[in-house]
Order: structure tokens, then sequence, then C-alpha cells
């Protein structure tokens, strides 16, 4: 038995994308919405998330993460066209302000998707506490956030086919008489289409965007 020809995605960043797979992550979360639904094919969608570290403000020894704005911009060009063919360094709000605006500007004058995370983390006035649980990893709010955001773009793109998971086929699809018997005891029950109870809340209005 052979299931359709699927897509895969790929999740390419900092530690933010490292921690996304733990228990609650935006990752993890994303990967069980797709159950079923991926294969090891060329990748369909490639997430890149760069730009908590690079924002910190320079360290008088010239060492550490910082990376000045101009340079962070091309090295995000550069990562798109190649898929396309500690000490005492303080990194504040509003820096991370102008480096997330400059990379939509660079998605918009490239024609491609992109979130602005630090608006939609920011749409509540508890979001320091909230939303991250130490200032720049985000807690089991924050990724709700990215995972509704994620959704909001994948949904309403007008991508062919569509990459938004309740419209995907499933694999496995067909019926079969080996399925656990319905209670009525005249058919099987396809658990392949079947929704968890949890799924439901990625569900329409479960991934209305707040920006």
């Amino acid at each position: 038995m052979v299931g359709p020809g699927r897509p895969e995605f790929v999740l390419f960043g900092s530690s933010i994308v490292q921690q996304c797979f733990e228990v609650g992550g935006w990752g993890a979360i994303l990967a069980d919405l797709y159950d079923r639904k991926e294969a090891a094919v060329q990748p369909s969608l490639v997430i890149v998330y760069f730009g908590g570290n690079d924002a910190m403000h320079p360290h008088p020894s010239g060492l550490g993460a910082y990376v000045p704005l101009p340079e962070y911009i091309e090295n995000m060009k550069k990562i798109y066209l190649h898929l396309k063919a500690h000490d005492n360094q303080d990194r504040t709000n509003e820096s991370c302000r102008r480096y997330a605006e400059a990379l939509v500007e660079l998605c918009k004058e490239l024609d491609i998707k992109v979130i602005n995370l630090w608006i939609a983390i920011q749409q509540r006035e508890d979001w320091a506490t909230a939303c991250l649980r130490d200032g720049i990893h985000f807690s089991s709010e924050g990724n709700q956030i990215v995972v509704k955001e994620i959704l909001k773009v994948i949904k309403e793109a007008d991508w062919e086919p569509s990459l938004y998971w309740m419209s995907m086929p499933t694999e496995f699809a067909e019926d079969s008489p080996y399925y656990m018997v319905h209670p009525n005891g005249k058919t099987t029950i396809n658990v392949s289409n079947g929704i968890s109870r949890w799924k439901i809340k990625w569900m329409l209005n479960g991934i209305n965007s707040k920006l």
C-alpha cells in the first residue's frame, strides 16, 4: 500500500528552533498537526527563524553574537537565495523591533511569506512574562501564538496544492475491513480520518491571528 506524495517542512534557525520541539513547543505542535501528512521528499515549506541573538547590543570586546543590521539582512538574503536554487551583552526590545521590521521589508521585496512575531507576541500587556520564559525563548503561551501565526499564513496563502494541514490528503485514507468495528456493527471506523480532541482548537477560529 502506497500513500500519496507528501510535502516536507524544514525548520531552520537558532536555539528558538532547537527548543521548539520540547513538550508544548511550536515545532512539536506543528509536527503533531501534520502527522500522517509528511514524508522525506523535497521540502515544500522552509521556516527560517534567526534574529534573536543577532539583535544583541555589540560587546566592547568585539566578541559575542551581535550581527550589524545590514549584515543580518544580507545573511538572511543569502539563506533565502541558497534555499531557492556572553558577557554582559544586552538585548533590548527596541533593537529586536528594528531587526524584525527590516526582515519584513526584505521579505516583501523578495515576495516571500513572513511573520512579524515581534508584533504578534506583544498583543497582551503582560507579554514579557506570559509569552517568554527567559526573555527570548517562548513559554507555552508564546508557542501557541507562533503556531497560530504560522498556520494563518499557510491557510491564507494561495499555494497549489495547499499546505494547510486540514486541506492535505491523509495517508491511507481508504477504509479497510480490518479497522475497528463501528458501534452500528455494519461498518468500520477509519482512524486515519479522525481528528483528536486537542487538534480541534487549531481548526477554523483556532488560528485567527491577532494582527
